[in-house]
């Protein structure tokens, strides 16, 4: 940006125009491919110009392969909005959170790929794809590793045998749990399309694209199954102050902000889960790390560093909220979901890391993700010397923004104005 308006532009293979980053009003969104091959276009050796052309090669393809009323009005238009951007017109809560605590500007997603691996890695460091319950039959994959094969009553379950962080928690008695929003699977399987597909019901008991735990061996070998459960759970451990000392909390379709989903519900729900943890007994003593688990195919300027073969991704939002968090700081770091694990492992497990060479129980795994020299550590997001910061309970519906209620103001001002003939 310079003077406030932007610099660069992306080209647009059908118009032909060069389309600039622009303010979307629209709080429900199309997105584009967000899968490995379209990272790669995304990116094109660093240009960060293929956005467009992924958003339109997507829908494209799902409109040869559905009959949607939308495909014939156009579903993107003259202005692609993976071009667009929000605020706090759209999103004023995520606004206050930012002016109050800390928001990451380098945060990136840990892997240049969709979901699954996403989610892998934010519980196990990598993604993979298995010959077989051992360890050491695992190889990395970032583009298609194992998921759900529907069709097969009830399905056939992929293999997931290589080491998560659960197994470091289990034998160090640190306590998890792994909270999911009952309703339906926000994203599609990587190879059944970006835009939209058939509903997949997603529970804690039916593990999905975000809800992978259920399917790593050593989740089952512990018998810690039952540390996955509906999301109505969360809000009771939080209100009687039982929260475990790792939390994840995963949400649904609805409440994602995945494309087509409104960003505006899943603010509401966010803002409501923060709320509980705000109100409860724990909050002196938690810090909630708020990220997006993949750029969903939207413009990013920033190209991603490279720490090894799978990764880093695009850039994602973060915001630390936490009674320690520091007021207002930008986190200038460069982080990664890595960042998340390894400051777990520090504060629970005397930084212990997921290490083939030393955790007991040897993979495969090309990097020690959390002990790569570009990653930042979190805890220069806190000043545990300051007075703990009080809760800040937020309206989970709220009106517009400031910036968009001054317009509000001012239009209704000029609606007033009569001119009188003489």
């Amino acid at each position: 940006m310079k003077n406030g308006v932007p610099t660069v532009c992306v080209p647009d293979p059908q118009t032909k125009q060069c389309v600039k980053p622009y303010h979307d009003p629209s709080v429900i969104n199309t997105g584009g491919g967000h899968g490995w091959g379209a990272a790669l276009t995304d990116l094109d050796g660093g240009k960060m110009d293929g956005f467009i052309e992924v958003q339109r090669d997507a829908v494209e393809t799902y409109c040869q392969h559905n009959d949607d009323p939308n495909c014939a009005q156009g579903m993107i238009g003259s202005m692609p909005d993976v071009m667009g951007y929000h605020d706090a017109r759209e999103i004023p809560n995520y606004w206050t959170y930012a002016e109050n605590f800390v928001l990451q500007d380098h945060m990136f997603e840990p892997t240049d790929s969709w979901s699954l691996p996403s989610h892998l890695f934010m519980v196990s460091e990598w993604s993979a794809k298995c010959a077989s319950h051992d360890p050491m039959s695992c190889t990395s994959e970032i583009d298609k590793p194992d998921s759900i094969v529907y069709g097969v009553k009830p399905y056939v379950a992929p293999v997931y045998a290589w080491t998560d962080l659960t197994y470091l928690m289990y034998k160090d008695n640190v306590s998890w749990a792994y909270y999911v929003a009952p309703g339906t699977q926000p994203d599609c399987n990587e190879e059944t399309g970006p835009i939209a597909c058939a509903p997949v019901p997603q529970k804690a008991t039916t593990p999905e694209i975000w809800n992978p735990l259920p399917f790593f061996d050593t989740v089952k070998d512990d018998k810690q199954l039952s540390n996955i459960q509906n999301l109505d759970k969360f809000y009771n451990a939080a209100q009687n102050g039982t929260l475990a000392n790792v939390v994840w909390v995963i949400p649904n379709d609805r409440t994602s902000e995945h494309p087509p989903s409104s960003v505006t519900v899943g603010q509401t729900y966010v803002t409501g889960v923060i709320n509980a943890i705000m109100q409860s007994p724990d909050w002196s003593s938690t810090a909630i790390f708020l990220a997006w688990d993949d750029w969903g195919g939207f413009y990013d300027h920033v190209v991603p560093p490279v720490v090894d073969q799978n990764g880093y991704g695009f850039r994602v939002p973060g915001l630390v909220i936490s009674p320690y968090a520091k007021k207002g700081y930008i986190d200038h770091q460069t982080l990664s979901f890595d960042a998340y694990v390894k400051f777990i492992e520090d504060d629970f497990m005397s930084s212990q890391r997921i290490d083939p060479k030393t955790d007991g129980r040897p993979d495969p795994r090309p990097t020690v993700r959390e002990n790569v020299s570009i990653l930042g550590d979190l805890t220069q997001d806190f000043d545990f010397n300051q007075a703990p910061r009080q809760p800040l309970i937020l309206n989970p519906t709220p009106g517009p923004g400031l910036i968009q209620r001054i317009k509000n103001f001012f239009k209704h001002i000029l609606q007033s104005i009569h001119v009188i003939p003489s």
